[in-house]
């Protein structure tokens, strides 16, 4: 450590099997590297640790914490008046069923993780190359790369099969950039050209620490009493691709997690939807009320003991150890609390001649001005080719003088190994070189983008999506992406570039093209005043804490927003930035390990949120499979987002929404009766229903039909879902499922409750059997109640299925034949005779609902309960329908029009139009002289009419919940993506 405080790397040529190599670390200590792993390791897993890392990740979730809890409370037996299975099995049920999903999840990353470590390298051990995985490459080998193998490690360039020492890499997996890039050995190591002088090799490298920074590597080589100037041009990456070269050999510099490919991988991180967020707030909300009721209750017990129970002492003495009606209070909240529980739901040479290649806009510039003729037809063929899409460059060269070429070469060594303002004064000798060359041409290659994309983008857009582009590319070829993929195009009169420049300092561009200053830009489209703003550039000013909101918000008012020349860190941190002030939910898609660090899967709950998106997509393609590894969700081609978002995405946010709404309501209708019995058997914390039926009404009697909702259940088709993208949009602004669709879930399950034991109650108050006997005996009851409950249920979820599949029936009906099935199995003989004191109430089931009134009260009290929902729903499809009403509607319409028009062609009679004013509710329309099938700009704006009031009225209710990122229209820009 120096007296700036900066850290150091030394690397010394490991010998044998011993290396001696060591770290100065900020606190003064020696970190050893001998042991230092190249071993990858993106599992989370292992066969110790699974077990309790899984089990502590899922109590993480409030509701299994609170299950957990309620088990401890039935194992004591002063409280609990449940037996310890009620709870345990569906909790045990959950729990497993996440832990294979997980586990079966590591398992997938084990084997990616085992395919990459064990991948062969050549190491040069004791003077002879060995085969060697990858994990087993150590900080201070030299390793032999042959041509188009994978770089194992960050490798300073010793020697290569080239002349001067060059080789070529390709660096897609870093900076998306599928050209290849020289890279060149320092002089004095380049003449090493075989394995025998390799082995002698016992310099001593000095660099930086590990770090994130992929254009730039400081360091210095001491060999034979000399000391020689490292920078990135001597490095070969980790994930690069070694290309057009038969050899070279390499010195491990940095290895396994220190690697700059790993160090821009970014901390995995846990990820949680904006639904999971909730739901642990409605969780705790629940929990609220269930302390309520259970104080209530408990208040009401104490109040009974003290006025009634105490003169019942003889027939019903306390239990052991209750001395007083307040205690009795006291453990029977407890015994409540376990009752009422089912409220809260479970849950990535020769003349030295310099050539030069570059974008028009920069070379242009740096040529002399003999020869304009050559010039001006050059400019008009790279205008031509851009016109056509291609993707240019100039070639120029220069002549040097060889007196000149040395004392400039001697500057460039001192200025590499200088201490202080290196880049600053390596640059100006680079600007000092590159002028006043001569022009030889310009090349142009198609860079044709996968079938589909503009047209997806279009799509997109019409959805309220905002789309960002992130690249590694150069300005010039991230605007041409833009016009290629229609981001960018024409009738965009504003679009220009903001360009960054050293320090802290900015440039702007004027409308009609790139900047020519500087390489680092964000191009944009945006009303009023063009701002003055720095740009996402490598040294990432736009980012730093101080312009950071200022970027963001200039971003946000613009049509279209491309980032280029971005390190894979600064992709996440523009996600994060996104993230952190828009509350926006984001999505990441990419095809390369540069993407990684901003779509990967979130893995350590220890650490939410971060710089990974909501949600990841990597797209399998020539750059590789580590995106799709790192990713949720993996396809093929681009344009399979559009289906992913609009169909997937839309009906997967529709299923979980009905789950959740269902799932609150099912359960308070069951749970709440118990609170209503409270007041009607002394606060005694007696349940209504037998043990049995708690136990299986959440996982057998009501799990399958919901389950089959949430897999199946779609409100339109998916060509509807393509055609009109408006319908993406209550997701956005959280429509479906938000803390007043909770309120009114909760609402309908108590008002299903009050009359589920009311209505009963009150019949049986008075009711008798065909044998004059009364009706009202509590097993009668508990039987005439649960029946009721599991019938009003199974009616409520086909009412909210909208669309039907032989799943679906198979589930409802199938639960309720189950139902019966197993309600006469416990209320048989052959239960009784085999465990005579858990199933003593033989023939119940059966004497029961042989009573003509308990089908009655089980009949009224379904029709009461559904009415009400029935008619509701009936008025707001009618008066205040949504946009997805109002296309499955008119496609109902219109099927029926095709199916009479396939009749009337059977027939094969040739009539007038006017033969369909036969047909019910044609008249009209035929009177109309309107044209009876709607065309799709028809329905766009038949359906824009009764929807858009809608939209608009509870954006205004939502007010500023939240702004979308990107746009001045507020909620129905919510969703971002990147």
């Amino acid at each position: 450590q120096d007296s700036q405080g900066r850290r150091e790397t030394t690397v010394t040529r490991r010998r044998g099997d011993q290396a001696f190599i060591a770290t100065t670390k900020e606190d003064g200590e020696s970190r050893d590297y001998r042991e230092e792993s190249n071993c990858i390791k993106t599992s989370k897993y292992n066969v110790v640790t699974f077990l309790p890392v899984n089990l502590f990740e899922q109590f993480q979730e409030v509701a299994n914490t609170y299950f957990l809890f309620l088990l401890i409370l039935q194992l004591i037996p002063q409280i609990s008046s449940l037996s310890w299975f009620t709870t345990i099995v569906p909790l045990v049920l959950v729990l497993t069923i996440t832990a294979v999903k997980d586990a079966t999840d590591d398992y997938f990353r084990h084997k990616s993780d085992n395919q990459v470590n064990n991948r062969q390298s050549q190491v040069l051990l004791g003077g002879v190359l060995r085969q060697e995985q990858w994990m087993n490459v150590r900080v201070g080998d030299i390793i032999k790369l042959e041509n188009n193998q994978f770089v194992a490690a960050d490798l300073l360039l010793l020697c290569s099969s080239e002349p001067h020492g060059l080789c070529y890499v390709e660096t897609a997996e870093l900076d998306g950039e599928t050209n290849t890039k020289v890279r060149q050995a320092i002089p004095v190591t380049s003449e090493l050209g075989d394995t025998s002088e390799l082995a002698r090799f016992d310099g001593e490298v000095i660099c930086e620490p590990p770090n994130n920074k992929l254009d730039k590597f400081g360091g210095t080589l001491y060999w034979r009493e000399s000391k020689y100037p490292l920078s990135n041009q001597n490095m070969l990456l980790r994930g690069c691709v070694l290309r057009n070269t038969e050899w070279c050999f390499g010195l491990v510099i940095f290895a396994g997690p220190d690697t700059k490919l790993m160090q821009n991988s970014g901390r995995t991180k846990f990820k949680r939807t904006s639904i999971d967020r909730l739901m642990n707030t409605l969780v705790l909300w629940i929990f609220g009320f269930l302390v309520c009721m259970g104080v209530i209750l408990a208040i009401g017990n104490a109040i009974w003991e003290h006025e009634v129970g105490v003169c019942f002492q003889i027939y019903l003495p306390w239990d052991e150890g209750v001395h007083s009606a307040f205690f009795s209070g006291f453990l029977s909240f407890w015994s409540y609390i376990i009752i009422l529980n089912t409220v809260v739901p479970i849950s990535l040479y020769g003349k030295i001649r310099l050539y030069c290649k570059g974008a028009d806009t920069i070379l242009l510039e740096r040529l002399r001005p003999a020869n304009q003729d050559l010039t001006n037809v050059t400019a008009d063929h790279l205008n031509e080719y851009a016109g056509e899409g291609l993707r240019t460059l100039v070639l120029a060269c220069k002549d040097l003088e060889e007196s000149y070429y040395e004392d400039w070469a001697e500057r460039l060594r001192r200025a590499s190994g200088a201490a202080e303002a290196r880049d600053d004064r390596l640059a100006r000798l680079y600007d000092e070189v590159e002028h006043d060359m001569t022009l030889l041409g310009a090349t142009a290659i198609e860079d044709k983008l996968q079938q589909g994309v503009p047209e997806t983008i279009a799509i997109l857009t019409l959805a309220n999506i905002k789309i960002w582009v992130l690249t590694g590319d150069k300005q010039e070829t991230a605007v041409n992406i833009g016009y290629s993929c229609k981001m960018l195009t024409d009738d965009m009169t504003e679009v220009f570039v903001v360009t960054g420049s050293g320090g802290r300092g900015w440039t702007q561009d004027t409308p009609g093209g790139p900047a020519a200053t500087a390489p680092d830009g964000a191009a944009r489209r945006g009303g009023g005043p063009r701002p003055r703003l720095p740009a996402l550039s490598r040294q990432a000013h736009a980012l730093e804490a101080d312009m950071e909101v200022e970027f963001l918000e200039t971003a946000c008012a613009c049509k279209a927003v491309i980032c280029c020349r971005v390190t894979p860190l600064q992709k996440a941190q523009v996600v994060e930035l996104v993230k952190k002030y828009k509350k926006a939910v984001t999505l990441a898609i990419g095809d390369g390990a540069n993407d990684v660090s901003m779509i990967k899967t979130c893995r350590d709950v220890t650490h939410l949120g971060g710089g990974t998106a909501h949600i990841g997509v990597g797209i399998s393609g020539q750059e590789g499979i580590q995106a799709v590894l790192a990713s949720d969700y993996s396809f093929s081609q681009f344009k399979f987002l559009q289906r992913l978002l609009l169909v997937h995405g839309r009906w997967s946010y529709l299923r979980m929404c009905k789950f959740l709404c269902y799932f609150f309501y099912k359960n308070f209708a069951f749970t709440m009766v118990h609170f209503w019995f409270g007041f009607f058997c002394g606060f005694s914390a007696q349940t209504v229903y037998d043990q049995y039926f708690i136990t299986l009404y959440n996982i057998v009697y009501t799990s399958l039909p919901v389950l089959a909702m949430g897999v199946f259940d779609q409100d339109v088709p998916e060509q509807r879902s393509m055609e009109y993208p408006k319908l993406y949009e209550p997701g956005q602004l959280n429509l479906l499922f938000n803390k007043r669709e909770f309120f009114i879930c909760i609402a309908q399950g108590i008002y299903t409750s009050v009359l589920m034991f009311f209505i009963p109650y009150g019949v049986f108050a008075d009711a008798t059997r065909d044998d004059g006997a009364q009706l009202a005996d509590y097993q009668s009851f508990a039987v005439t109640v649960a029946t009721s409950l599991v019938i009003v249920v199974s009616v409520q979820i086909g009412l909210d299925t909208g669309f039907w599949t032989a799943i679906n029936h198979f589930f409802i009906w199938g639960s309720l034949a189950a139902y019966f099935a197993i309600l006469f199995a416990m209320h048989s003989d052959g239960l009784f005779q085999m465990f005579p004191n858990q199933f003593r109430f033989v023939g119940n089931a059966q004497n029961t609902l042989a009573q003509p009134a308990v089908w009655l009260t089980i009949a009224l009290t379904t029709v009461v309960c559904i009415m009400p929902v029935v008619a509701f729903r009936f008025l707001k499809l009618d008066l205040k329908p949504e946009l997805s009403d109002t296309v499955g509607l008119v496609r109902k319409k219109q099927k029926a029009q095709h199916r009479c028009m396939r009749r009337v062609g059977r027939a094969g009679s040739r009539r007038s139009g006017y033969a369909f004013s036969h047909q019910e509710g044609f008249g009209e329309l035929i009177m109309s002289g309107k044209n009876m099938r709607l065309s799709s700009l028809a329905l766009s704006g038949f359906a824009a009419r009764p929807s858009a009031g809608w939209i608009e009225t509870l954006r205004k209710k939502k007010g500023g919940e939240g702004s979308a990122a990107g746009s001045p229209s507020g909620g129905a820009d919510r969703t971002l993506k990147v």
